[in-house]
Protein backbone atom coordinates (compact mmCIF):
# COMPACT_ATOMS: atom_id res chain seq x y z
CA UNK A 1 0.00 0.00 0.00
CA UNK A 2 0.99 3.62 -0.77
CA UNK A 3 0.41 7.17 0.83
CA UNK A 4 -1.14 9.53 -1.16
CA UNK A 5 1.76 11.17 -1.96
CA UNK A 6 3.34 8.25 -3.50
CA UNK A 7 0.54 7.51 -5.72
CA UNK A 8 -0.42 10.58 -6.82
CA UNK A 9 3.18 10.95 -8.08
CA UNK A 10 3.23 7.69 -9.55
CA UNK A 11 0.44 8.92 -11.76
CA UNK A 12 2.90 9.87 -14.63
CA UNK A 13 4.40 6.19 -14.65
CA UNK A 14 0.84 4.77 -14.84
CA UNK A 15 0.55 7.07 -18.13
CA UNK A 16 2.77 5.84 -19.34
CA UNK A 17 2.09 1.90 -19.00
CA UNK A 18 -1.69 2.57 -19.77
CA UNK A 19 -2.40 5.26 -21.91
CA UNK A 20 -2.93 8.76 -21.07
CA UNK A 21 -5.72 8.93 -17.98
CA UNK A 22 -9.48 11.14 -19.15
CA UNK A 23 -9.29 13.81 -16.53
CA UNK A 24 -11.17 15.87 -18.49
CA UNK A 25 -14.35 14.03 -18.30
CA UNK A 26 -16.77 14.67 -15.19
CA UNK A 27 -15.89 12.87 -12.46
CA UNK A 28 -18.54 11.06 -10.92
CA UNK A 29 -18.13 10.40 -7.11
CA UNK A 30 -20.11 9.46 -3.71
CA UNK A 31 -18.95 9.80 -0.09
CA UNK A 32 -19.60 7.17 2.23
CA UNK A 33 -18.72 5.86 5.65
CA UNK A 34 -20.32 5.63 9.05
CA UNK A 35 -23.41 8.01 10.83
CA UNK A 36 -22.14 11.10 11.46
CA UNK A 37 -18.43 10.80 10.22
CA UNK A 38 -19.04 14.31 8.14
CA UNK A 39 -20.14 13.26 4.80
CA UNK A 40 -22.30 15.91 4.32
CA UNK A 41 -20.07 18.49 5.79
CA UNK A 42 -17.55 17.62 3.65
CA UNK A 43 -19.53 18.03 -0.08
CA UNK A 44 -20.75 21.28 1.65
CA UNK A 45 -16.83 22.50 2.30
CA UNK A 46 -16.55 21.64 -1.35
CA UNK A 47 -19.02 23.87 -2.82
CA UNK A 48 -18.31 26.47 -0.61
CA UNK A 49 -14.56 26.76 -1.00
CA UNK A 50 -14.98 26.12 -4.82
CA UNK A 51 -17.84 29.09 -4.90
CA UNK A 52 -20.09 26.50 -6.20
CA UNK A 53 -23.15 27.61 -3.77
CA UNK A 54 -24.82 31.07 -4.36
CA UNK A 55 -24.79 33.96 -1.64
CA UNK A 56 -28.97 32.97 -0.97
CA UNK A 57 -28.53 29.45 -0.63
CA UNK A 58 -25.75 29.92 1.27
CA UNK A 59 -27.46 32.41 3.68
CA UNK A 60 -30.62 29.93 3.95
CA UNK A 61 -28.72 27.15 6.13
CA UNK A 62 -27.45 29.65 8.83
CA UNK A 63 -28.04 27.84 12.13
CA UNK A 64 -27.10 30.24 15.29
CA UNK A 65 -25.53 32.33 13.29
CA UNK A 66 -23.32 30.20 12.13
CA UNK A 67 -23.23 27.74 8.75
CA UNK A 68 -24.13 24.40 8.82
CA UNK A 69 -22.54 23.13 5.82
CA UNK A 70 -24.32 19.68 6.18
CA UNK A 71 -27.52 21.56 4.77
CA UNK A 72 -26.75 21.99 1.13
CA UNK A 73 -27.48 18.65 0.74
CA UNK A 74 -29.61 16.86 3.23
CA UNK A 75 -32.74 18.57 1.78
CA UNK A 76 -35.48 16.34 2.76
CA UNK A 77 -37.60 17.65 5.68
CA UNK A 78 -36.59 13.80 7.67
CA UNK A 79 -32.97 14.51 6.83
CA UNK A 80 -32.94 18.02 8.41
CA UNK A 81 -35.47 16.91 11.14
CA UNK A 82 -33.30 13.96 11.99
CA UNK A 83 -29.65 15.63 11.41
CA UNK A 84 -28.95 12.50 9.05
CA UNK A 85 -28.80 11.22 5.17
CA UNK A 86 -31.75 9.15 4.20
CA UNK A 87 -31.76 9.64 0.50
CA UNK A 88 -28.47 9.83 -2.37
CA UNK A 89 -28.34 13.54 -2.97
CA UNK A 90 -26.12 14.65 -6.08
CA UNK A 91 -24.95 18.22 -6.16
CA UNK A 92 -22.41 19.48 -9.17
CA UNK A 93 -19.49 21.77 -9.01
CA UNK A 94 -16.27 22.29 -11.15
CA UNK A 95 -12.79 23.89 -11.03
CA UNK A 96 -10.28 25.23 -13.58
CA UNK A 97 -9.39 21.93 -13.71
CA UNK A 98 -12.57 19.55 -14.26
CA UNK A 99 -16.33 19.10 -13.94
CA UNK A 100 -17.41 16.72 -10.60
CA UNK A 101 -20.92 15.10 -9.77
CA UNK A 102 -20.72 14.29 -6.39
CA UNK A 103 -23.54 11.69 -4.58
CA UNK A 104 -23.52 11.88 -0.76
CA UNK A 105 -25.08 8.53 0.35
CA UNK A 106 -26.06 7.67 3.69
CA UNK A 107 -24.39 6.20 6.92
CA UNK A 108 -27.39 4.66 8.37
CA UNK A 109 -26.69 0.80 7.95
CA UNK A 110 -31.14 0.79 7.14
CA UNK A 111 -30.06 2.67 4.33
CA UNK A 112 -27.36 0.33 2.21
CA UNK A 113 -29.29 0.08 -0.46
CA UNK A 114 -29.28 3.39 -1.51
CA UNK A 115 -25.51 3.89 -0.82
CA UNK A 116 -25.37 0.50 -3.10
CA UNK A 117 -27.23 2.00 -5.77
CA UNK A 118 -25.05 5.44 -5.60
CA UNK A 119 -21.95 3.08 -5.69
CA UNK A 120 -23.05 1.25 -8.64
CA UNK A 121 -22.21 3.71 -11.51
CA UNK A 122 -19.59 5.91 -9.41
CA UNK A 123 -15.37 6.66 -10.85
CA UNK A 124 -14.41 7.30 -7.41
CA UNK A 125 -15.36 7.05 -3.48
CA UNK A 126 -14.04 8.96 -0.72
CA UNK A 127 -14.76 6.67 2.64
CA UNK A 128 -14.53 9.37 5.79
CA UNK A 129 -13.11 8.06 8.89
CA UNK A 130 -13.95 9.58 11.94
CA UNK A 131 -11.16 10.03 14.47
CA UNK A 132 -13.51 11.28 17.26
CA UNK A 133 -15.27 8.18 17.29
CA UNK A 134 -11.79 5.33 17.20
CA UNK A 135 -9.28 4.97 20.01
CA UNK A 136 -6.74 6.94 18.38
CA UNK A 137 -4.33 6.38 20.89
CA UNK A 138 -3.79 2.91 20.24
CA UNK A 139 -1.65 1.61 17.31
CA UNK A 140 -4.05 -1.71 17.47
CA UNK A 141 -7.28 0.56 17.12
CA UNK A 142 -10.72 -1.23 15.59
CA UNK A 143 -12.78 0.54 12.61
CA UNK A 144 -15.97 1.15 12.92
CA UNK A 145 -18.52 -1.83 10.98
CA UNK A 146 -20.31 0.55 8.77
CA UNK A 147 -16.46 2.05 7.58
CA UNK A 148 -15.51 -1.78 6.76
CA UNK A 149 -18.94 -2.60 5.64
CA UNK A 150 -18.86 0.50 2.93
CA UNK A 151 -15.38 -0.31 1.61
CA UNK A 152 -16.16 -4.18 1.04
CA UNK A 153 -19.02 -2.94 -0.68
CA UNK A 154 -17.11 -0.43 -3.06
CA UNK A 155 -14.98 -3.72 -3.87
CA UNK A 156 -17.80 -5.77 -4.54
CA UNK A 157 -19.62 -3.14 -7.12
CA UNK A 158 -15.76 -2.59 -8.76
CA UNK A 159 -15.60 1.15 -7.99
CA UNK A 160 -12.16 2.18 -9.36
CA UNK A 161 -10.77 4.67 -7.10
CA UNK A 162 -10.73 4.70 -3.29
CA UNK A 163 -9.81 6.92 -1.13
CA UNK A 164 -10.07 7.16 3.12
CA UNK A 165 -10.79 10.27 4.65
CA UNK A 166 -9.71 10.86 8.17
CA UNK A 167 -11.80 13.73 9.11
CA UNK A 168 -12.09 15.53 12.34
CA UNK A 169 -8.51 15.51 13.08
CA UNK A 170 -9.18 19.17 14.62
CA UNK A 171 -11.00 17.88 17.14
CA UNK A 172 -8.70 15.47 18.89
CA UNK A 173 -5.33 16.34 20.85
CA UNK A 174 -2.82 14.70 18.79
CA UNK A 175 -3.60 14.54 15.23
CA UNK A 176 -0.22 13.36 13.80
CA UNK A 177 -0.67 10.36 16.17
CA UNK A 178 -4.06 9.81 15.43
CA UNK A 179 -3.46 9.89 11.53
CA UNK A 180 -0.86 7.52 11.94
CA UNK A 181 -2.93 5.17 13.90
CA UNK A 182 -5.99 5.50 12.02
CA UNK A 183 -3.76 5.36 8.65
CA UNK A 184 -1.69 2.12 9.71
CA UNK A 185 -5.89 -0.02 10.71
CA UNK A 186 -7.51 1.42 7.13
CA UNK A 187 -4.79 0.13 5.04
CA UNK A 188 -3.85 -3.18 7.31
CA UNK A 189 -7.71 -3.81 6.83
CA UNK A 190 -7.37 -2.93 3.07
CA UNK A 191 -4.85 -6.03 2.58
CA UNK A 192 -6.71 -8.03 4.44
CA UNK A 193 -9.72 -7.63 2.57
CA UNK A 194 -7.50 -6.93 -1.47
CA UNK A 195 -8.71 -3.92 -1.22
CA UNK A 196 -6.85 -1.26 -3.93
CA UNK A 197 -6.54 2.17 -1.83
CA UNK A 198 -5.61 5.07 -4.36
CA UNK A 199 -5.11 7.74 -1.15
CA UNK A 200 -5.30 7.51 2.60
CA UNK A 201 -5.41 11.75 3.60
CA UNK A 202 -6.09 13.63 6.86
CA UNK A 203 -8.92 16.32 6.76
CA UNK A 204 -11.28 18.67 8.56
CA UNK A 205 -14.46 19.01 6.79
CA UNK A 206 -15.82 21.84 9.32
CA UNK A 207 -12.23 23.93 9.44
CA UNK A 208 -11.64 23.40 5.95
CA UNK A 209 -8.52 22.06 5.92
CA UNK A 210 -6.63 19.86 3.23
CA UNK A 211 -10.13 19.74 1.51
CA UNK A 212 -10.11 22.34 -1.15
CA UNK A 213 -6.79 24.33 0.39
CA UNK A 214 -4.16 22.94 2.69
CA UNK A 215 -4.49 23.42 6.18
CA UNK A 216 -3.06 26.32 7.65
CA UNK A 217 -0.27 24.44 9.65
CA UNK A 218 2.40 23.47 7.58
CA UNK A 219 3.09 19.26 7.19
CA UNK A 220 -0.57 19.06 9.00
CA UNK A 221 -0.62 15.53 10.89
CA UNK A 222 3.24 15.17 9.35
CA UNK A 223 1.17 14.75 5.83
CA UNK A 224 2.75 16.77 3.14
CA UNK A 225 0.65 15.27 0.01
CA UNK A 226 -2.18 16.86 -1.94
CA UNK A 227 -5.35 18.06 -1.34
CA UNK A 228 -8.72 15.89 -1.31
CA UNK A 229 -9.59 18.09 -4.41
CA UNK A 230 -6.09 18.15 -6.00
CA UNK A 231 -6.21 13.88 -5.34
CA UNK A 232 -9.98 13.86 -6.76
CA UNK A 233 -8.77 16.47 -9.81
CA UNK A 234 -6.42 13.64 -10.83
CA UNK A 235 -8.60 10.54 -11.09
CA UNK A 236 -9.53 8.85 -13.83
CA UNK A 237 -13.00 8.33 -15.10
CA UNK A 238 -14.48 4.61 -15.78
CA UNK A 239 -13.44 3.77 -18.80
CA UNK A 240 -16.28 2.50 -21.43
CA UNK A 241 -16.24 -0.55 -23.04
CA UNK A 242 -14.79 0.60 -26.18
CA UNK A 243 -12.51 -3.32 -26.21
CA UNK A 244 -15.84 -5.14 -26.18
CA UNK A 245 -18.03 -6.19 -29.25
CA UNK A 246 -20.83 -4.12 -30.36
CA UNK A 247 -23.66 -4.32 -28.37
CA UNK A 248 -26.63 -1.46 -28.26
CA UNK A 249 -29.57 -1.56 -26.98
CA UNK A 250 -32.35 0.03 -28.74
CA UNK A 251 -34.11 2.72 -26.98
CA UNK A 252 -36.30 4.45 -29.66
CA UNK A 253 -37.06 3.55 -33.38
CA UNK A 254 -37.50 6.53 -35.65
CA UNK A 255 -40.18 5.35 -37.68
CA UNK A 256 -40.33 8.43 -40.11
CA UNK A 257 -37.15 9.89 -40.35
CA UNK A 258 -37.48 14.48 -40.73
CA UNK A 259 -34.31 14.09 -42.88
CA UNK A 260 -34.18 12.07 -45.49
CA UNK A 261 -31.03 12.66 -46.67
CA UNK A 262 -28.71 11.13 -44.04
CA UNK A 263 -31.57 8.25 -43.15
CA UNK A 264 -31.93 7.12 -46.61
CA UNK A 265 -35.75 7.22 -45.75
CA UNK A 266 -35.19 4.14 -43.27
CA UNK A 267 -36.09 3.67 -39.85
CA UNK A 268 -33.20 4.90 -37.54
CA UNK A 269 -32.87 3.20 -34.29
CA UNK A 270 -31.37 5.20 -31.25
CA UNK A 271 -29.62 3.95 -28.02
CA UNK A 272 -26.91 5.12 -25.69
CA UNK A 273 -23.93 2.17 -27.65
CA UNK A 274 -22.95 0.09 -24.50
CA UNK A 275 -20.15 -1.94 -25.72
CA UNK A 276 -17.45 -1.87 -28.32
CA UNK A 277 -18.08 0.81 -31.30
CA UNK A 278 -20.52 1.14 -34.50
CA UNK A 279 -19.53 2.83 -37.83
CA UNK A 280 -21.27 2.13 -41.45
CA UNK A 281 -20.13 -1.39 -43.31
CA UNK A 282 -20.20 -3.20 -39.99
CA UNK A 283 -22.30 -6.33 -39.56
CA UNK A 284 -24.82 -6.79 -37.26
CA UNK A 285 -26.93 -9.73 -35.51
CA UNK A 286 -30.56 -7.84 -34.36
CA UNK A 287 -31.39 -9.81 -30.71
CA UNK A 288 -33.70 -12.23 -30.26
CA UNK A 289 -35.23 -12.57 -34.24
CA UNK A 290 -31.52 -13.53 -35.38
CA UNK A 291 -31.59 -11.66 -38.21
CA UNK A 292 -29.05 -9.98 -39.81
CA UNK A 293 -28.13 -6.67 -41.73
CA UNK A 294 -25.27 -4.28 -42.57
CA UNK A 295 -25.13 -0.83 -40.87
CA UNK A 296 -25.74 1.42 -44.03
CA UNK A 297 -25.44 4.62 -41.82
CA UNK A 298 -24.60 5.85 -38.40
CA UNK A 299 -25.81 9.31 -37.02
CA UNK A 300 -23.91 11.04 -34.15
CA UNK A 301 -26.23 12.83 -31.09
CA UNK A 302 -26.97 15.47 -33.34
CA UNK A 303 -27.40 13.25 -36.58
CA UNK A 304 -23.91 14.23 -38.22
CA UNK A 305 -22.37 11.00 -39.96
CA UNK A 306 -19.75 9.05 -38.19
CA UNK A 307 -18.33 6.65 -36.09
CA UNK A 308 -19.82 6.38 -32.63
CA UNK A 309 -18.09 4.43 -29.58
CA UNK A 310 -19.55 3.14 -26.53
CA UNK A 311 -21.03 5.68 -23.59
CA UNK A 312 -22.08 8.22 -26.06
CA UNK A 313 -25.30 8.07 -28.60
CA UNK A 314 -26.11 6.74 -31.68
CA UNK A 315 -28.86 6.18 -34.61
CA UNK A 316 -27.97 3.38 -36.92
CA UNK A 317 -29.57 3.09 -40.10
CA UNK A 318 -29.60 -0.40 -42.09
CA UNK A 319 -29.10 -1.22 -45.00
CA UNK A 320 -32.53 -2.96 -45.13
CA UNK A 321 -35.72 -3.18 -43.06
CA UNK A 322 -35.62 -5.86 -40.50
CA UNK A 323 -37.79 -6.39 -37.36
CA UNK A 324 -36.12 -4.43 -34.77
CA UNK A 325 -38.56 -2.63 -31.76
CA UNK A 326 -37.57 -1.01 -28.13
CA UNK A 327 -35.61 -3.33 -25.86
CA UNK A 328 -34.03 -5.07 -28.88
CA UNK A 329 -30.50 -5.47 -29.24
CA UNK A 330 -28.10 -5.07 -31.90
CA UNK A 331 -24.90 -7.47 -31.32
CA UNK A 332 -21.87 -7.36 -33.54
CA UNK A 333 -21.88 -10.51 -36.08
CA UNK A 334 -18.15 -11.42 -35.20
CA UNK A 335 -18.16 -11.52 -31.90
CA UNK A 336 -16.71 -14.88 -30.60
CA UNK A 337 -15.50 -16.42 -27.49
CA UNK A 338 -14.75 -14.96 -23.99
CA UNK A 339 -16.07 -12.11 -25.76
CA UNK A 340 -19.50 -13.42 -27.04
CA UNK A 341 -22.78 -12.68 -25.86
CA UNK A 342 -24.47 -15.89 -25.36
CA UNK A 343 -27.82 -15.71 -24.83
CA UNK A 344 -29.36 -17.25 -21.60
CA UNK A 345 -32.39 -18.38 -19.49
CA UNK A 346 -30.60 -19.08 -16.62
CA UNK A 347 -28.33 -16.18 -14.17
CA UNK A 348 -26.41 -15.97 -11.46
CA UNK A 349 -25.65 -12.93 -9.82
CA UNK A 350 -24.95 -11.24 -6.51
CA UNK A 351 -27.74 -9.02 -5.65
CA UNK A 352 -28.10 -6.03 -3.59
CA UNK A 353 -32.25 -6.03 -1.88
CA UNK A 354 -33.98 -2.88 -2.26
CA UNK A 355 -37.25 -3.73 -1.36
CA UNK A 356 -38.81 -3.37 1.94
CA UNK A 357 -40.61 -7.02 1.55
CA UNK A 358 -38.00 -9.75 2.00
CA UNK A 359 -36.76 -11.43 -1.08
CA UNK A 360 -37.87 -15.23 -0.93
CA UNK A 361 -37.61 -18.55 -3.78
CA UNK A 362 -40.45 -18.84 -6.04
CA UNK A 363 -41.34 -14.94 -6.48
CA UNK A 364 -41.75 -13.85 -9.80
CA UNK A 365 -40.12 -10.15 -10.75
CA UNK A 366 -39.78 -8.12 -14.04
CA UNK A 367 -36.44 -8.05 -15.18
CA UNK A 368 -34.54 -4.86 -17.16
CA UNK A 369 -31.58 -5.47 -19.00
CA UNK A 370 -30.49 -2.45 -20.97
CA UNK A 371 -34.34 -1.72 -22.29
CA UNK A 372 -35.68 -5.17 -23.06
CA UNK A 373 -38.27 -6.26 -19.69
CA UNK A 374 -38.59 -10.75 -19.15
CA UNK A 375 -40.21 -11.81 -16.68
CA UNK A 376 -38.07 -14.14 -14.07
CA UNK A 377 -38.27 -15.97 -11.74
CA UNK A 378 -36.10 -16.39 -8.08
CA UNK A 379 -34.76 -20.38 -8.49
CA UNK A 380 -33.58 -20.24 -5.19
CA UNK A 381 -30.84 -18.27 -2.89
CA UNK A 382 -27.57 -19.25 -2.86
CA UNK A 383 -25.98 -17.91 0.05
CA UNK A 384 -26.34 -14.40 2.13
CA UNK A 385 -23.04 -12.17 2.32
CA UNK A 386 -22.26 -10.89 5.69
CA UNK A 387 -21.76 -7.28 4.62
CA UNK A 388 -18.80 -6.90 7.28
CA UNK A 389 -16.80 -9.36 5.59
CA UNK A 390 -18.25 -10.63 2.69
CA UNK A 391 -18.42 -14.27 3.77
CA UNK A 392 -20.90 -16.72 2.65
CA UNK A 393 -23.69 -17.50 4.69
CA UNK A 394 -26.60 -19.88 3.98
CA UNK A 395 -30.11 -18.24 3.71
CA UNK A 396 -33.95 -18.95 3.21
CA UNK A 397 -34.68 -15.05 2.05
CA UNK A 398 -32.93 -11.66 1.94
CA UNK A 399 -34.54 -9.35 4.10
CA UNK A 400 -34.20 -5.14 3.05
CA UNK A 401 -30.87 -4.31 2.36
CA UNK A 402 -28.99 -7.03 2.37
CA UNK A 403 -27.09 -8.44 -0.52
CA UNK A 404 -26.55 -12.34 -1.42
CA UNK A 405 -26.17 -15.02 -4.13
CA UNK A 406 -29.22 -16.15 -6.17
CA UNK A 407 -30.03 -17.85 -9.20
CA UNK A 408 -32.53 -16.83 -11.73
CA UNK A 409 -34.58 -18.20 -14.29
CA UNK A 410 -35.77 -15.78 -17.47
CA UNK A 411 -38.78 -16.81 -19.63
CA UNK A 412 -37.19 -15.39 -21.94
CA UNK A 413 -32.92 -15.47 -22.84
CA UNK A 414 -31.37 -12.48 -22.65
CA UNK A 415 -27.37 -11.70 -23.80
CA UNK A 416 -25.08 -10.64 -21.17
CA UNK A 417 -21.42 -10.77 -19.29
CA UNK A 418 -20.53 -10.65 -16.07
CA UNK A 419 -20.13 -7.57 -14.07
CA UNK A 420 -16.76 -7.94 -13.66
CA UNK A 421 -16.43 -7.79 -17.53
CA UNK A 422 -18.73 -4.60 -18.26
CA UNK A 423 -20.66 -2.99 -15.62
CA UNK A 424 -23.81 -2.40 -17.87
CA UNK A 425 -24.24 -5.83 -19.65
CA UNK A 426 -23.53 -7.61 -16.69
CA UNK A 427 -26.20 -5.74 -14.53
CA UNK A 428 -29.99 -5.70 -14.57
CA UNK A 429 -32.68 -4.54 -11.86
CA UNK A 430 -35.70 -6.90 -10.74
CA UNK A 431 -38.84 -4.63 -10.70
CA UNK A 432 -42.27 -5.92 -8.58
CA UNK A 433 -44.78 -7.22 -10.73
CA UNK A 434 -47.74 -5.70 -9.02
CA UNK A 435 -45.96 -2.29 -6.93
CA UNK A 436 -43.63 -1.59 -10.12
CA UNK A 437 -41.29 -0.39 -7.25
CA UNK A 438 -37.72 -1.82 -8.56
CA UNK A 439 -36.74 -4.62 -6.30
CA UNK A 440 -33.24 -5.72 -6.48
CA UNK A 441 -30.17 -4.54 -8.45
CA UNK A 442 -28.42 -7.84 -9.82
CA UNK A 443 -24.57 -7.96 -10.79
CA UNK A 444 -23.87 -11.08 -12.86
CA UNK A 445 -21.45 -13.70 -12.53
Amino acid sequence: MTNATETIAGSAQLTRAKGPIDTQSALKFITCGSVDDGKSTLIGRLLVDTRAVLQDHLAGVQRQGETDLALLTDGLSAEREQGITIDVAYRYFSTENRKFIIGDAPGHEQYTRNMVTAASSADAAVVLVDATKLDWANAGLDLLPQTRRHSLLLKLLRVPSIIFAVNKLDAVADAALAFAHIRSALLAFAESAGLSVTATVPVSALKGWNVVDAATQANWCGYGGPTLLEILEQLPVTAADTDLPLAFPVQWVEKFSSSSDTSQGRRVFWGRVAAGGVQAGDTVRVFPSGQSATVAQVLDHVRQPGSVAAGHSAGIVLDREVDVSRGDWLLAEEASGANQLTPSRELLGTVAWLDDEALVAGRVYWALHGHRWVKAKVKRIVHRLDINTLAEENASQLEPNAIGHIELALQEPIAALPFARSRILGSLILVDTATHKTSGALLLH
